[in-house]
């Protein structure tokens, strides 16, 4: 099992093209595989590259926008992508509210996926998990074209049993994000009261390579608090 973080979790310390980089070196120490980014700052893909290759960092994954997946968008995304080295390119959310938002979704990322050749996946928060017009999940749709990231802590909001839905939809799932929390508030791992252990238990039996940490609101500041939940993580390997 490796550990990656989504740099969304540090965005307090990342402004500028060079803070990121420096971030990289932070993310490195406190002893992370890889990173999901979340932006790039203006820099060119072969300079995060270097930096990824010299601190032995694997870019995992990218939350970019859905609109960067298609018409003309489509070839510079991908040529940043493979640059990069990305194992994974996806979005951390897009319009669901509808059967045809979420059929949009699951058309424009399995389109990316079958022109690049890199797996798309699509990261859920807790309404994807709602019935929609026809008794359907957005979840289930956007599923049909694309692969899942599940955000284990909306989907325990949602009221989903994680180690079950994990199993059952193992040929679907490429990447899980931990994450804790009290009352939908996001917290530090074992701040909260999700189900982390049977994540972890459900990653291991189903053999996904990689779990990324991800808080949306974390304190006092991202180090600190992927630090503290970085205790949590170290339990895993």
């Amino acid at each position: 099992m490796k550990l990656a973080i989504q740099l969304y979790t540090l965005r307090d310390g990342i402004h500028t093209g060079d803070d990121l980089l420096k971030m990289l070196e932070e993310v490195k120490a406190m002893g992370f595989d890889g990173v999901e980014f979340a932006g790039y700052f203006g820099l060119p893909a072969e300079a995060i590259r270097a930096k990824l290759d010299e601190l032995g960092l694997v870019a995992v994954g990218t939350h970019t926008g859905l609109d960067c997946y298609e018409g003309d968008k489509l070839a510079e995304t991908i040529a940043y992508a493979k640059t990069l080295g990305l194992l994974y390119m996806g979005v951390g959310g897009a319009a669901h509210d509808t059967v045809a938002e979420c059929e949009h979704v699951a058309e424009v990322l399995g389109n990316a996926q079958r022109v690049s050749g890199i797996p798309t996946y699509y990261h859920n928060h807790t309404e994807e998990f709602t019935p929609l017009e026809d008794g359907r999940t957005a979840m289930e749709i956007i599923s049909g074209g694309t692969n899942l990231e599940i955000d284990t802590y909306w989907s325990y909001c949602a009221g989903v049993d994680n180690y079950e839905y994990i199993k059952a939809n193992r040929d679907k799932i490429v990447l899980l994000h931990m994450k804790d929390g009290v009352d939908r508030h996001p917290k530090a791992l074992c701040e909260g009261d999700c189900d982390l252990d049977a994540v972890a238990r459900a990653a291991r039996e189903t053999g996904i390579e990689w779990i990324i940490l991800e808080n949306d609101n974390p304190e006092p500041d991202g180090v600190s608090d992927a630090k503290r939940s970085m205790r949590y993580f170290e339990t895993l390997r």
